[in-house]
């Protein structure tokens, strides 16, 4: 366990906060090892172990795009500096999707507007595998859609996901109509971009920053165009920034009904989920 304790102390000197996590990770991934195998010694590597760590402290880029990859619901998912690194909070919105989703008996079509790693999208396509579902996952990013590509192949799912290139719905076909419509979008306005962590300012702008100083621009482009791309009594789900759901329920108070908002673990009001009000 000393090689652990050794990078434990250079992330703290680095000024990482989650050092003693992060020690542990860098030296099971890098060796290649159990923790069990560490405790004896086996190590054979233990140069690339201590060169990232010092990648980690001096660059301070986050630990998975270093490694490469990041956890999601338990899976592995390819990321890099094209896309957002998933979180935890996040689960709430594939949880909530499925939910909505669950009792459809017919064949379920999905719209996820900026796909990204694409953990979203497989993760619910995981969720619902005995049904006839196909996701659709747009992005504005190419580079991010190739990553999607990557993990979509990787949780064997080239037949339930296609990805296609579009800036929200630019490149979305008139007759092509959608059980739900899902959507984690930048939602930071652009002037709390200093008051950010150095980590989180690694990640892409293009997913991270709205257009506007509330944070909702994204929002209120896809629910405006939503209603024709729903097929009828069709859902909208959103992963929710700090203090939006208030802003958010409004724009989807004017075509959606049965709005319901849930709560995160640290009690922040994470996710928004409406009903499409086929009146």
């Amino acid at each position: 366990m000393t090689i652990i304790k050794d990078i434990e102390n250079i992330l703290k000197q680095g000024g990482i906060k989650e050092a003693k996590a992060e020690a542990k990770l860098i030296v099971e991934i890098a060796s290649g090892l159990k923790i069990e195998e560490i405790l004896f010694g086996k190590i054979q590597n233990e140069d690339k172990i201590y060169e990232i760590a010092r990648i980690r402290t001096n660059t301070k880029h986050p630990i998975q795009y270093i490694l490469g990859f990041s956890y999601f619901m338990g899976e592995k998912y390819i990321v890099n500096e094209n896309v957002l690194i998933p979180r935890d909070e996040t689960e709430i919105l594939v949880r909530n999707s499925y939910e909505l989703l669950k009792e459809r008996k017919n064949k379920i079509d999905v719209l996820e507007i900026g796909i990204g790693s694409g953990c979203i999208s497989c993760e619910l396509a995981k969720k619902l595998k005995d049904k006839d579902i196909e996701i659709l996952g747009v992005d504005i990013s190419s580079d991010a859609l190739s990553t999607a590509l990557d993990n979509i192949s990787n949780q064997n799912l080239i037949r339930k996901i296609i990805v296609r290139k579009s800036d929200i719905y630019s490149k979305i076909r008139e007759n092509e109509k959608f059980d739900l419509i899902v959507s984690n979008p930048p939602y930071i306005p652009k002037k709390e971009k200093e008051n950010l962590e150095d980590e989180v300012k690694k990640e892409p702008d293009i997913a991270l920053f709205s257009e506007d100083d509330e944070g909702i621009s994204f929002y209120q482009k896809i629910i405006q165009d939503a209603p024709k791309y729903l097929k009828k009594d069709g859902f909208i789900a959103f992963e929710l920034g700090i203090n939006q759901s208030g802003k958010v329920k409004s724009l989807l108070e004017e075509n959606f009904i049965d709005i319901k908002i849930t709560k995160d673990l640290q009690n922040i009001e994470r996710t928004i989920t409406a009903r499409l009000n086929s009146r």
